[in-house]
C-alpha cells in the first residue's frame, strides 16, 4: 500500500556490461522499461561518441523507410498493421537490413525516375495531338476567303486590302488555362495588335508529371508577320511558361504526324501501364513489413543511442551505465540483463551494483489504465518530490465528487456516464483502430474520470432531486395542505382554490403540514415553491463552505505523513500544529456553528436564528454589542475570543519561532562539529594532528551535505509561506463557494432551456404538435449535449481542477520533483519519449 499512496522508492545502480553482450542487455532492458539511464559523458560531443557510426546508419534507414512510407500512401496502399512486435534484430544483422532497403530505395527511385519521363513524354505527345486537332481546325476556318479578309483586315486596320495573298508565319503551344487572359493583353500591348490569336480549351484535364495534379490547359495559334513580331511572340510564350510545339503548314503533314503521335500514344500507355503495374506490386510487397521494419531500425537506433550515455573502461571490453531503478524491481532487471548476457552468447554475466548517493532520484509512481488519467490531472500541476505524498489515490474520489457538486444533474449525469461506459466497454477495439484525432485521444485516455463524474453526478442529482431541471416525485412529498385547509375557519381553501392558485404560501408552523423528510434527497415540492431559489441558495452556499473546510483540513493532515516520513519533528510542532489550529479554532469552528443551527433553531424558532455571516465576522471584530444578531448559545463571547486569540498565537509560531529554532539548530550543529576532539590521548585514539585532520574533513563533509544557512533567506521565506497560509485559509474558504455558484448556474441553465424549447413542443396537443415535438426534441437534445453536458461540464471540470491545484494540493505538496523516464521501447515507438 505504500506505493499506492507514495512514489516508488528508487536506487542508482551501476550495470558493467561486456563489450560482446552490452547491445543485448540493453535490448531486453527496453523491452520491461525500468530503468532509466544517466548520461555519463555530459562533456563528450555526440559526433565524438562511440556508437555515432551506428547511430547514422540507423537514421540513414529510417530516412529510407520514411521515403517507402510516403509512396505507398502516395498510392494509396493500406500498410498492414498486424499489431506484432518484433525482436530487436542483432548487430550483424544491419547489414542485410541496409542492402534491402538501399535495392527498395533505388527501384523505387528508378520506377519513379522512368514513370516521370514516359509520363512528360506522354503529357507532350498528348498537348502535341490537341495542337494537331486544333489548329486543323483554325485552318479549315481560315480558308474561306472572307474569313482571311477580315483577318487582313484585324492585324492592321490603316492598311488597305491588298489582292495579293499574305504570308503570314505562326507557332502553335499549350498554356495553362488561368493565363489566357494575362497573355492574351500582353500580345496584343507588345505587339501592337500586329498579331491573330486563336485559343481553344482541352476538355479533359492532363496530369502533371511533376506532382501529379490536374491542370487544365488551352490550345493556341498566334498568326504574325516577320521576323521581329516571330521573336516577341516566343519570349513572350516563354515567359508565360506556355509550351511551343512544332506544327506542319500543309493539312497533309498535319494529318501523317496525327497519326504517328496517336500511334506512339497508344504504345507509351501500354508501358505506362505495365510499370505502374510493377510499382504496385513493389509497394505492396513493401506495405506488409513497412511497419516491422520501422520497429526494427528505431529500437537499433534507441539501443546504440543509449550505449553512447555509457562509458568504457580502459581495456575496452566493458560498459559502465549508471540507472535509476526501482527498488521493488531490482529482480526483473537482473533477469533481462541475464537474458541479455545469454542471448548474446557470452560466458562473462553482467553484474548490477547498487551505489549510494546523495543525488534525489526520479519520481515515479506505478499507474494502470484506471489511474493514469487522475495521475496525469497531479503531475500537470508539477511532479511530485521524491517519495511525498501522492495526491492521486485521494483524487480518485474527491476531484468527481467535487465536479458533480457542480454538475449534479440525474439526466445529465445518465448521459455522461453512458457515453464514458461506451469507451471503457469498446476501449480494446478503440485502441486498435488508432485514432490520430487529439480532442478524441484527450477524452478517450480520460474515459475513466468521465465515468467517475457521471457516476458522482447521477448521485448528487438524486440528492438535488434534479433531472433535466424536474424534479421526481418518487416517494411522495413531506409536505401537506390538507392541515392547513382544515386550520381554516370556514374552509377558505377549497379544492377550487388549490387547483386555481398558481401561488400559495404552506406554513410549515401548522401541525400536520411537515410529516416528515423525504427519502433521499430534496423535497420535490420547493420545485413549485415560490422561495425555491432562498432554500436552495441557503443550503448549497453552507454546504460549498463545509465541504471545502474538510477538503482543507484534509490536506493539512496529509502535510502530517509527509513530516513523519521524512522525520523533520521541528516541522510537526511548528507547522502542522499550529497550522491545523489555525484553521480549525476559525473555520472548523464556523463548520461547527453551521451545523449548530440547522440543529438548534426548527420551524417555530426560525425566525429568530442569528446570522452566521454577521456573526462570524463580529468575531473577529471581538465586536459583541450588536443586539440585532444575538447569540447562539450561552458562552459564546469567551469561546470565540479564546478560539481568536489561539489563532492569533498561532502566526509567530510559524512567522518567527520556527525561524528561530532552524537558526539555533544550525548553531548546535557548526559549533558541534568545531568542537575539539580533547588533548589527552587515551589508547589508541587520534593524536592531535590527527583530530586537526578528522575534524577538518568533517567540517568539508558537512559544508557538502548541508547548504550553509542564510538567516535572512530563511525569514523571508518563513513570512511568504504563513502569510500564504493565513489570508490562504479565507480566499481558500470563499473559492470553495464556486460549488454552490456553479450548481446554481448549471440548474438554472438547464430550466431556462427546457422553459424555452421543451415548453414549445409539449404545448400543443394535435398531430401537428406530435411532429412539433419531434423538431423542438431535437433542437433540445442538441443544445443539451452542446451546452449543458459539453460547454458546463468543460467549466465544472476547470474549476475541479483549480480547487484540486490550488487550494487542496497546496496544503502538502510541494511538486518540485523530476519525472522516471525509463528507457522502454513502448514510449520510443508511440512516440512519447523525450530526447
Amino acid at each position: 500500500m505504500g506505493e499506492l499512496f507514495r512514489s516508488e522508492e528508487m536506487t542508482l545502480a551501476q550495470l558493467f556490461l561486456q563489450s560482446e553482450a552490452a547491445y543485448c542487455c540493453v535490448s531486453e532492458l527496453g523491452e520491461i522499461g525500468m530503468v532509466q539511464f544517466r548520461d555519463l559523458n555530459p562533456d563528450v560531443n555526440v559526433f565524438q561518441r562511440k556508437f555515432v557510426n551506428e547511430v547514422r546508419r540507423c537514421e540513414e534507414m529510417d530516412r529510407k523507410l520514411r521515403f517507402v512510407e510516403k509512396e505507398i500512401k502516395k498510392a494509396n496502399i493500406p500498410i498492414l498493421d498486424t499489431g506484432e512486435n518484433p525482436e530487436v534484430p542483432f548487430p550483424r544483422d544491419m547489414i542485410d537490413l541496409e542492402a534491402t532497403f538501399e535495392k527498395l530505395e533505388n527501384e523505387l527511385k528508378e520506377i519513379n525516375t522512368n514513370q516521370e519521363a514516359l509520363k512528360k513524354n506522354f503529357l507532350e505527345l498528348t498537348e502535341l495531338k490537341h495542337i494537331l486537332r486544333r489548329t486543323q481546325q483554325f485552318f479549315d476556318e481560315m480558308e474561306d476567303p472572307s474569313l482571311l479578309e477580315e483577318s487582313s483586315t484585324l492585324l492592321d486596320p490603316n492598311e488597305p486590302v491588298r489582292v495579293a495573298p499574305l504570308r503570314l508565319g505562326f507557332v502553335a503551344g499549350v498554356i495553362g488555362r488561368e493565363r489566357i487572359p494575362t497573355f492574351e493583353r500582353m500580345l496584343w500591348r507588345v505587339c501592337r495588335g500586329n498579331v491573330f490569336l486563336r485559343q481553344a480549351d482541352i476538355e479533359d484535364p492532363l496530369e502533371d508529371p511533376t506532382t501529379g495534379d490536374q491542370v487544365h490547359k488551352s490550345v493556341f495559334i498566334i498568326f504574325f508577320q516577320g521576323d521581329q513580331l516571330k521573336n516577341r511572340v516566343k519570349k513572350i510564350c516563354e515567359g508565360f511558361r506556355a509550351t511551343l510545339y512544332p506544327c506542319p503548314e500543309t493539312p497533309q503533314e498535319r494529318k501523317e504526324m496525327l497519326a504517328g503521335v496517336n500511334a506512339r500514344i497508344d504504345d507509351l500507355q501500354m508501358v505506362l501501364n505495365q510499370t505502374e503495374d510493377h510499382r504496385q506490386r513493389v509497394l505492396q510487397a513493401a506495405a506488409k513489413t513497412v511497419r516491422v521494419w520501422f520497429i526494427k531500425v528505431r529500437k537499433m537506433k534507441a539501443i546504440y543511442h543509449t550505449l553512447n550515455l555509457c562509458n568504457i573502461d580502459v581495456t575496452q571490453k566493458c560498459l559502465i551505465a549508471e540507472v535509476w531503478c526501482p527498488i521493488s524491481d531490482l529482480d526483473s532487471i537482473q533477469f533481462a540483463l541475464r537474458r541479455g548476457t545469454e542471448k548474446s552468447g557470452s560466458t562473462v554475466p553482467s553484474i548490477l551494483n547498487r551505489m549510494q548517493t546523495k543525488q534525489t532520484p526520479p519520481t515515479y509512481n506505478k499507474t494502470n489504465k484506471f489511474t493514469s488519467g487522475f495521475q496525469n490531472i497531479v503531475d500537470a500541476y508539477g511532479i511530485g518530490s521524491y517519495r511525498e505524498i501522492n495526491p492521486a489515490p485521494y483524487t480518485i474520489i474527491t476531484f468527481p465528487f467535487l465536479f458533480a457538486v457542480m454538475f449534479g444533474d440525474l439526466g445529465h449525469g445518465v448521459l455522461m456516464t453512458c457515453a464514458a461506459l461506451y469507451l471503457v466497454l469498446r476501449e480494446s477495439r478503440l485502441m486498435a483502430q488508432k485514432n490520430d484525432n487529439e480532442i478524441f485521444s484527450m477524452v478517450f485516455g480520460g474515459r475513466y474520470i468521465i465515468l467517475l463524474m457521471g457516476i458522482f453526478s447521477v448521485y448528487t442529482g438524486i440528492i438535488y432531486n434534479d433531472c433535466f431541471s424536474k424534479s421526481l416525485n418518487v416517494f411522495g412529498s413531506g409536505w401537506s395542505v390538507r392541515p392547513m385547509f382544515n386550520s381554516r375557519v370556514g374552509g377558505n381553501w377549497t379544492d377550487a382554490t388549490l387547483n386555481g392558485s398558481t401561488v400559495l404560501q404552506v406554513d410549515p408552523a401548522v401541525d400536520g403540514v411537515f410529516r416528515g423528510p423525504y427519502p433521499i434527497g430534496i423535497d420535490p415540492i420547493w420545485s413549485f415553491s415560490v422561495n425555491k431559489l432562498s432554500f436552495l441558495n441557503s443550503f448549497k452556499m453552507k454546504m460549498s463552505v463545509i465541504l471545502g473546510v474538510i477538503h482543507m483540513l484534509f490536506g493539512v493532515t496529509l502535510s502530517l505523513f509527509n513530516h513523519l516520513y521524512f522525520k523533520k519533528p521541528l516541522n510537526i510542532y511548528l507547522g502542522f500544529i499550529p497550522e491545523i489550529i489555525f484553521m480549525s479554532s476559525l473555520f472548523g469552528y464556523l463548520v461547527i456553528l453551521i451545523f449548530y443551527k440547522w440543529i438548534s433553531y426548527d420551524v417555530h424558532r426560525s425566525r429568530e436564528a442569528p446570522s452566521l455571516l454577521i456573526a462570524f465576522i463580529n468575531m473577529f471584530l471581538f465586536n459583541y454589542n450588536d443586539s440585532a444578531n444575538k447569540p447562539f448559545y450561552r458562552g459564546q463571547v469567551a469561546i470565540q475570543s479564546l478560539l481568536v486569540v489561539i489563532a492569533l498565537a498561532c502566526v509567530p509560531c510559524m512567522l518567527i519561532v520556527k525561524t528561530l529554532v532552524m537558526r539555533r539548530q544550525y548553531l548546535w550543529r557548526k559549533h558541534l562539529g568545531m568542537q575539539n576532539f580533547g588533548g589527552i590521548r587515551v589508547g589508541n585514539g587520534p593524536t592531535e594532528d590527527d583530530a586537526e585532520i578528522i575534524q577538518h574533513d568533517q567540517l568539508a563533509q558537512q559544508s557538502e551535505d548541508e547548504p550553509e544557512f542564510n538567516f535572512a533567506d530563511v525569514a523571508v521565506q518563513q513570512a511568504i509561506h504563513t502569510i500564504e497560509y493565513c489570508l490562504g485559509c479565507i480566499s481558500n474558504t470563499a473559492s470553495y463557494l464556486r460549488l454552490w455558484a456553479l450548481s446554481l448556474a448549471h440548474a438554472q441553465l438547464s430550466e431556462v432551456l427546457w422553459s424555452m424549447v421543451m415548453r414549445v413542443g409539449l404545448s400543443s396537443r394535435s398531430f401537428g404538435g406530435f411532429i412539433l415535438l419531434a423538431i423542438v426534441f431535437y433542437f433540445f437534445a442538441v443544445l443539451t449535449i452542446a451546452i449543458l453536458l459539453i460547454m458546463e461540464g468543460l467549466s465544472a471540470f476547470l474549476h475541479a481542477l483549480r480547487l484540486h491545484w490550488v487550494e487542496f494540493q497546496n496544503k502538502f505538496y510541494t511538486g518540485s520533483g523530476f519525472k522516471f523516464l525509463p528507457f522502454n521501447f513502448e514510449s520510443i515507438l508511440d512516440g512519447r519519449s523525450e530526447d
